[in-house]
């Protein structure tokens, strides 16, 4: 499988979605399933601007996703220098995506690993929450997901600033960040279930 990377769109072939269509969008968003969800697809992210998309990915603790660039450079680290647990799965809603990615021929895909149809909200996944991925298990981290200048470059600056409105904070329209707890493999046919209670 060869990676797709990812390219700067300065003139997009169809237009960004705007502020009004973001804000229109917002109930149907927020309608999506509490529970027990479908994948829609995986990404696999080797190195910085490249995409792949595998059957399956293999989890675990401590390296992340295998083969991924979580462990070798992380764009966000721990105060003693490796690599932070809290953003090794990223979790994007495919109602968001669908509403903010339209130039797909020439608009590099987000690149977060998984995208569903699911309440990503925090009222639906508080922190702390663990969700079964086939399997995998991994727990909603305290890291907020914001939209930053890449999103603003590839899917435009009102979605952009819709997203990242302090009232839609609790969204969590950017998606939601992970860290693993039990690894495993994840498969592209897998669902996503919430766990009411896990020990590792």
């Amino acid at each position: 499988m060869q990676p797709e990377f990812a390219r700067r769109v300065t003139k997009p072939a169809l237009p960004f979605a705007t502020r009004k269509e973001c804000e229109a969008a917002l109930p149907h968003i927020l309608a999506a399933p509490k529970d027990d969800a479908a994948i829609d697809s995986l990404c696999f992210r080797p190195d910085y601007g490249e995409r792949m998309f595998p059957a399956s990915l293999k989890l675990s603790a401590a390296g992340g996703i295998d083969g991924e660039r979580w462990l070798k450079a992380p764009w966000l680290k721990l105060p003693d220098g490796n690599p932070d647990p809290r953003i090794q799965v990223s979790i994007l809603s495919r109602r968001v995506m669908d509403l903010c990615w339209r130039d797909r021929e020439n608009t590099v895909h987000p690149g977060d690993t998984i995208v569903t149809d699911l309440d990503l909200t925090e009222a639906n996944m508080p922190v702390g929450t663990c969700l079964q991925i086939g399997g995998a298990v991994v727990e909603v981290s305290d890291k907020f997901n914001t939209g930053c200048a890449k999103w603003r470059d590839r899917y435009g600056a009102e979605s952009l600033a819709w997203i990242n409105h302090p009232s839609h904070r609790p969204l969590r329209l950017r998606g939601v960040l992970c860290r693993i707890v039990a690894g495993g493999e994840v498969r592209a046919s897998d669902r996503i279930r919430k766990l009411r209670s896990y020990q590792a």
